[in-house]
């Protein structure tokens, strides 16, 4: 039974709790004014054409303020539209312009004069309503008694009843006299649509629209549409960007009722559902139910992704707007934190989906760009890696330039700026300064020329030897062939293993594994052995550490499933804040899941990455499918395959691999026994070996 999440109701029926709209029976318009004021209406609309604004020969009547209503008019009972009453509030503007002989002399004013003051001010009034299905305008003539005539001063309103206009439409209103002693008033309003209470109780065209309940139900969300089985509508999910076009993401005809299920991982803030029924000129509702919701904005961190476009352009890819700020920052090649630089970049608002310039002459791939949303750091990448290598061992220089065009430069450290009194090449240049790159290897003292020289001439003369003793090297060399050149790279080559400490009895079995594997020999790191470092550094630093150490050496990380892995892995998924703060802290494997899921995820796993399990110890559906972008292997009983691709290009014999299998399968089999004996059950003969210590 799935779990309410919350409801959304865009048709429910009569709801008696919510106050109805006024309603006026027939459709004939008509005008009322203030007490004191006499109005009347001009039959028939007229041609909206307001004139250019002249002086006022004296008081003259002028619009001051619009106000609008919502009423409804009926043609019957439950046959009603959606309408728009609007008062105009009018005032006296001007004043009677005195003769000035008559100021000068003190003589009383003409006849004329007098009679014009005692006599009531009239006013034609023009409305105007556009909307994007109705075009309106109509004439009020408006009279104000002499007595209410007061330069300056409010004389009351005049109401029309009233403006139809169709739901969800945004309206303009426009008012102004004839002639045109002013600037003419305007109003906008937004109109309700079948969501608005206020409206679909009373509103036939919205009683057709379907019943929509979204509730969850674990990792899935579903859209139930109760409407009956002959009704026929149309369902619409699409992302409302807000600085780009609607962009539409899945749409159906369909026929109810129907339930649709969407996973959670698909819930972004700007996921909006439009429903209407498939009939002519109907009505249709939008709602974006998600804009709130926690795991929507999680996702929407997850799909952003940043993409350098060359030569100095690059964006930031979403399904919506995110708030967001970016800067660049300096990734040194013995690891620690991205260090900030200057000039940044804008610390406005990031535009999703829109090319942004850099403020670079050129690239480096130690140059990376953050983004965060004011509370933390959301995205980290060196854009330039994939395109100029791996990052380099160099020196980054800072420029700056002071008011009185005073320069100073100092090397960028992690504790702070060093300065110096040097110079080098650019890669940004602006008013505020400019950063610089100095490749360590132009600065190595001289003496080592001498012990470069000193190799060559010692490699020199074992050539001259090997070749003076070809029958004795004939045989070193077909072992060669054999073993050590097909071996070459599995001896040299390294492992990373990742594991989840779910128990101590675990913790013996991977010792034992990666123990066996170094007598092969591999060069395996794994926290076990690591535990100094991994206290010292913190589980994230050593993962990140190791991890570029093995990667770069062109080794592999190897993922080690267990039900605690799994667990976390899934925990991960669904939350990321949860899942990284209830483990150990030498338990390396909750920390690298920042970086490892997003390989994954982003399709650079295969190649780096291989996984495995315990086949006595867990199911190998069990594994989540997300991983088996790589070779998934059971063990003891794929241990060829395992260390074939452990091994990588040079893959010796079969019969030596299977050898090599055997050795680790013993190693591993008491171990991986005492794993599966019940508890309570007496050991014998148990070795301590490496495999249970801690190798710092």
């Amino acid at each position: 039974m799935p779990v309410p999440w919350f409801l959304l109701s865009l048709a429910l029926g009569r709801s008696p709790v919510v106050l109805s709209l006024e309603r006026l029976l027939g459709s004939q318009d008509t005008a009322r004014c203030s007490p004191g004021l006499s109005c009347h209406l001009w039959d028939g609309d007229l041609l909206c054409l307001p004139g250019s604004i002249v002086s006022a020969p004296g008081p003259v009547l002028v619009p001051t303020h619009l106000q609008t209503e919502l009423v409804l008019r009926c043609h019957q009972e439950t046959d009603c539209d959606l309408c728009v009453r609007v008062a105009v509030h009018l005032a006296v503007h001007g004043h009677w312009e005195e003769a000035k002989d008559e100021e000068q002399f003190g003589r009383a004013p003409d006849s004329e004069l007098e009679e014009a003051r005692n006599d009531s001010l009239q006013a034609q009034v023009v409305l105007s309503f556009n909307s994007y299905t109705t075009a309106r305008c109509v004439l009020l003539e408006v009279e104000v008694p002499a007595a209410l005539v007061q330069p300056g001063q409010s004389v009351g309103s005049v109401v029309f009843d009233c403006f139809e206009a169709a739901l969800g439409a945004e309206v303009q209103i426009w008012s102004y006299t004839q002639p045109t002693y002013q600037k003419e008033l305007n109003f906008t309003q937004q109109l309700p649509d079948c969501k608005g209470h206020e409206v679909r109780d009373s509103i036939q065209s919205c009683w057709a629209l379907p019943w929509l309940n979204v509730s969850a139900d674990g990792d899935d969300v579903h859209l139930v549409l109760d409407v009956s089985k002959e009704q026929h509508f149309g369902l619409s999910l699409y992302w409302n960007q807000v600085e780009n076009p609607t962009k539409p993401w899945w749409h159906r005809n369909l026929t109810g009722p129907q339930t649709i299920t969407l996973n959670h991982t698909d819930l972004v803030p700007c996921l909006c559902i439009q429903v209407w029924p498939l009939e002519p000129d109907s009505v249709r509702t939008s709602i974006c139910p998600f804009r709130k919701d926690p795991r929507a904005h999680r996702n929407l961190w997850r799909a952003a992704r940043l993409q350098l476009l060359p030569p100095r352009g690059w964006r930031l890819d979403a399904p919506c707007s995110l708030p967001a700020k970016a800067t660049l920052c300096w990734q040194a090649l013995g690891g620690g934190p991205c260090q900030p630089l200057v000039p940044p970049l804008s610390q406005e608002n990031v535009t999703v989906n829109k090319a942004l310039k850099f403020p670079l002459l050129k690239g480096h791939p130690n140059l990376c760009v953050q983004v965060s949303n004011w509370e933390k750091l959301q995205l980290q990448e060196c854009l330039w890696s994939d395109s100029l290598g791996p990052l380099k061992d160099d020196m980054l220089l800072v420029e700056t330039r002071g008011p009185h065009d005073n320069r100073s430069l100092c090397a960028l450290e992690p504790s702070g700026c060093t300065p110096l009194l040097s110079r080098a090449s650019t890669l940004s240049d602006d008013d505020l300064g400019a950063l610089w790159a100095c490749p360590m290897n132009k600065y190595t003292h001289q003496r080592w020329a001498l012990v470069w020289l000193a190799c060559l001439l010692f490699a020199a003369v074992l050539f001259l030897l090997l070749l003076l003793k070809k029958d004795h090297v004939k045989g070193w060399l077909r072992f060669l062939k054999e073993d050590v050149h097909a071996g070459a790279a599995a001896r040299g080559r390294a492992a990373l293993l990742l594991y989840s400490a779910d128990d101590e009895g675990f913790e013996r079995l991977v010792g034992a594994l990666a123990s066996a594997l170094c007598q092969l020999p591999l060069r395996v790191a794994v926290d076990l052995w690591s535990r100094r470092e991994l206290s010292a550094q913190g589980p994230l630093a050593w993962f990140h550490a190791q991890r570029r150490q093995t990667l770069q050496e062109g080794g592999v990380v190897v993922l080690l499933f267990s039900p605690g892995a799994v667990a976390l892995c899934h925990d991960w998924l669904q939350d990321r804040a949860s899942a990284a703060g209830a483990h150990s802290p030498h338990d390396a494997f909750a920390a690298s899941l920042n970086c490892v899921l997003p390989d994954f995820l982003q399709g650079r796993a295969p190649g780096r990455y291989v996984a495995a399990y315990f086949d006595s110890l867990l199911r190998p559906d069990a594994v989540p499918a997300l991983f088996r972008a790589v070779p998934v292997l059971a063990l003891p009983s794929q241990l060829p395959d395992f260390l074939r691709a452990l091994q990588g290009p040079g893959i010796p014999r079969p019969g030596r691999l299977a050898d090599r299998a055997e050795q680790v399968s013993r190693a591993l089999q008491p171990v991986l026994d005492s794993c599966l004996r019940p508890p309570g059950t007496p050991e014998t003969g148990r070795k301590k070996g490496p495999e249970a210590g801690d190798r710092t």
